[in-house]
């Protein structure tokens, strides 16, 4: 017998229920005892915790209060808090969670059903271990909460917690649980959520409309930023540029470019839904520009692709986030998420750069005149169509465009900031180096 298991059954006997479930509370365990159990405690005080702990996580205590905190957590798969972080509550109480059951059919479109994405969830913090609990998949590959709503062996086992293993004790705490899903019959929305009349067929004089509430579905908004993730910086990228450097064919080498960073919550992304907090609030969006027969914005450099191609002011943001940051109080700034923080902005500088050189380098072809430019052989040997077997064969020229983004970043912060920049030492040039030349790849 699984003896973990028979703890979480109030000591009684019974075979292990699921893995997912041993291992769930497993951890919290864990987290417990770390957080309660002192070095300065005797032995004593030390199986009093431990005895406390498994009271606390047995199923017998565990489950009737984590049902009495369901209510306090929304499972929606299109949270209405990414249009507005006060959205859900209002004058006339808090808005309809929405739960999108539309049927899969491969039509083409993005859409909710034919992605496959797991439920999202906003209210209480405090109660996001109910949330974690019913999303625990079983080892049939559906969730503990697909389980309890179809009242499945493995769930009445595992609700029922009391010694006689009554049905009124598993319905309660299904009742209990299943707030996180339930839905009022009348229908609430906020004025904070952006709305659109949408007119309706003219049987009359009046104009009938229904009125649309315009929700994100976050489950997809965060499966792209996984997908893209993946194409960016997953294994099959790096094995597609190492074998382009090694002058080897690779049949699924894709770069995605264009891409914008948007957040959601700023520095509390927990206030807007589970997903958002576990993707710290950050997602993509892709370019949804119109296509261009022809680009007439882009002027191949004559002379140096640094001076004449990239601007200061299109990284302003990014130099006066970095001014933010370089004011910190020592403690402060040498801590590990600022320094992470530092760098995701250096990247961005570089992303610009790298941007631009791909946007050059499609008009190369046509805009390049060998006879009058003047632009240095490195700089040729990266933007020309031309030396691209060169470019992609040889590192001499690599180190002199380091050397020039390095630059851009550095006398970039001093243009933005003028005399209110702060003064940077051989230490912060030499790492702003170490984060450009981490692209190097990219660059050929």
């Amino acid at each position: 017998m699984n003896k973990q298991h028979a703890d979480h059954r109030g000591g009684q006997e019974g075979t292990m229920i699921d893995e997912a479930v041993d291992a769930f509370f497993a951890d919290r365990k864990a987290a417990w005892l770390k957080k309660n159990v002192k070095a300065s405690m005797s032995e004593d005080e030390v199986k009093q915790q431990h005895m406390e702990c498994e009271a606390v996580f047995s199923l017998q205590n565990w489950l009737p209060n984590a049902a009495k905190r369901a209510g306090q957590i929304s499972i929606s798969t299109h949270p209405c808090t990414f249009s507005h972080p006060s959205a859900r509550k209002n004058k006339n109480g808090y808005v309809s969670s929405i739960i999108a059951k539309t049927v899969h059919s491969n039509d083409g479109f993005l859409r909710s059903g034919n992605v496959d994405v797991v439920a999202d969830a906003l209210g209480n913090a405090a109660a996001l271990d109910v949330y974690k609990f019913l999303m625990l998949v079983m080892a049939d590959g559906q969730t503990l909460l697909n389980h309890l709503e179809h009242d499945s062996d493995l769930a009445k086992q595992l609700f029922r917690t009391t010694p006689s293993h009554e049905e009124s004790d598993y319905a309660a705490l299904k009742d209990g649980f299943m707030a996180m899903t339930s839905t009022s019959d009348e229908v609430i929305t906020s004025s904070k959520i952006k709305q659109v009349y949408f007119p309706l067929s003219e049987q009359s004089e009046a104009t009938h409309y229904h009125q649309l509430s315009l929700l994100t579905g976050s489950g997809i908004v965060f499966e792209l930023r996984k997908r893209l993730d993946n194409m960016r910086f997953g294994d099959e990228i790096k094995l597609a540029r190492e074998q382009r450097k090694a002058n080897l064919e690779h049949p699924n080498h894709q770069e995605i470019i264009d891409l914008t960073t948007i957040g959601y919550g700023g520095t509390k992304p927990q206030n807007i839904s589970v997903l958002n907090n576990q993707n710290g609030g950050k997602a993509h969006l892709l370019m949804s520009m119109p296509p261009k027969l022809q680009r007439r914005d882009i002027h191949f450099p004559t002379s140096d692709f640094f001076a004449q191609v990239l601007r200061y002011n299109h990284c302003k943001v990014q130099f006066e986030e970095l001014d933010k940051l370089y004011r910190l109080p020592n403690e402060h700034f040498n801590n590990m998420h600022t320094r992470a923080q530092r760098d995701e902005l250096y990247q961005s500088v570089i992303d610009y750069i790298i941007e631009k050189m791909f946007l050059v380098r499609e008009v190369a072809t046509q805009q390049f005149i060998a006879t009058s430019s003047k632009l240095p052989k490195s700089q040729q040997i990266w933007l020309c169509e031309h030396n691209k077997q060169e470019r992609l064969t040889t590192d001499s020229w690599l180190d002199e465009i380091c050397d020039g983004m390095v630059n851009f970043v550095f006398h970039g912060y001093e243009k933005t900031l003028g005399k209110k920049a702060i003064m940077f030492g051989h230490e912060e040039y030499r790492h702003m180096k170490q984060v450009v030349e981490s692209n190097k790849e990219i660059l050929r």
